[in-house]
């Protein structure tokens, strides 16, 4: 198993911060944002790591993370993606380093509370497919949005819609086998110009091979300012209860 940290994109949300960083160097509390999905993926068992990354400042991770000794990885692979084409399109970049092993995916800017070593041996035992995780937020429409059917099962996933069908969204961490570079390559761009990561659970969905877990504990992103206060503070507050 193998993991694939998506840290590209221009950061625009977040401007004037990220004017002369890229987004996911921006510090959380006591670390740089990018800290920590690696964090999360070798509390999971993965070490051997793939951060995708792009803009104007790609050579500051390298700076940072050097070759992943600081994390005791025995080393840190990395690769750029040219303009902002969407999260799928920036996954694709991992279809060599992935060879043909089920893959974890996580976005470099997604904080969780606790650990998903579960989640993620619950995937490695999964013959085929995919597997998402999930979380209840109070604001699903920013979010890939996802409506049950009556037997609990997903029914299908809406990408930021005006009114959500339930609370429960689409976190940044999923898990792929190798057909998820297949399903990629036969997609077409959204109307905002970009490869959905939300076209390709669907596409798992549409052959009966999408499962899906929960994420225990507290889950945020930090991709506007608002979320970004929000990861700080959920942060402090667990690094203090922990001393």
């Amino acid at each position: 198993m193998k993991g694939v940290i998506l840290a590209g994109g221009l950061g625009k949300r977040l401007y004037p911060l990220t004017k002369i960083t890229n987004k996911h160097l921006l510090p959380v509390y006591n670390k740089p944002m990018i800290f920590y999905p690696i964090e999360t993926l070798i509390d999971a068992g993965i070490t051997d790591i793939l951060i995708v990354t792009g803009g104007n400042f790609a050579g500051d991770f390298l700076q940072l993370l050097g070759n992943g000794k600081i994390f005791g990885l025995p080393n840190l692979n990395y690769t750029y993606q040219e303009g902002e084409g969407g999260i799928a399109d920036a996954l694709s970049l991992a279809e060599n380093f992935s060879k043909d092993d089920k893959i974890v995916v996580i976005l470099g800017d997604n904080i969780i509370e606790k650990s998903i070593k579960e989640q993620v041996e619950i995937f490695k035992k999964q013959k085929k497919g995919a597997r998402i995780l999930l979380k209840k937020v109070e604001n699903p429409e920013r979010f890939g949005v996802v409506e049950f059917n009556k037997k609990g099962k997903i029914k299908r996933i809406i990408e930021k819609p005006e009114k959500a069908p339930t609370d429960y969204v689409v976190t940044g961490i999923y898990m792929y086998d190798r057909y998820v570079f297949e399903i990629i390559k036969t997609l077409k761009p959204s109307k905002r110009g970009e490869l959905e990561i939300t076209d390709v659970n669907n596409r798992y969905l549409k052959n009966g091979e999408l499962t899906y877990g929960i994420i225990d504990g507290w889950w945020t992103d930090a991709g506007t300012f608002d979320s970004l206060l929000k990861a700080n503070n959920l942060v402090a507050k667990k690094t203090k209860k922990r001393k």
